[in-house]
């Protein structure tokens, strides 16, 4: 299976601790995706998002810095994940966050590019204001 990787770049109205909590808080993440979520919070531990779409594991996490998962989605062959990196530097306006996501299926490439913008960065720009 060929594989490719996402890139891009987000610049959120809020702190890097904020913008870190809303994708790893269970709560936060499922009010800003309107759907169930839950999230471990240590290195190890598992997670699902909307509503079980998505699953998998954390791999690496920095507070505020850094999150590191290996990730699954609904439809991909059974057993294949990829990675998503989420990074965050602070700036004058808030905080921008580098995204990365690799090993993903070359077919479902486009949807994922898209998808992100859709079902997160533009619904968390929402809950931070643009």
């Amino acid at each position: 299976m060929k594989t490719k990787t996402i890139k891009q770049a987000v610049t959120f109205r809020a702190e890097p601790p904020e913008v870190y909590d809303a994708i790893l808080d269970s709560k936060k993440h499922s009010a800003f995706t309107q759907s169930k979520c839950v999230i471990g919070k240590k290195a190890g531990d598992i997670f699902s998002a909307y509503d079980g779409y998505i699953e998998g594991k954390n791999i690496e996490l920095i507070p505020g810095r850094k999150i590191v998962q290996s990730w699954h989605s609904d439809g991909w062959p059974k057993g294949h994940y990829s990675e998503v990196k989420f990074e965050f530097e602070k700036t004058r306006k808030g905080t921008k966050m580098k995204f990365t996501h690799s090993a993903v299926p070359e077919d479902d490439f486009e949807e994922k590019s898209s998808g992100w913008k859709e079902h997160y960065w533009d619904k968390m720009k929402l809950v931070f204001g643009w």
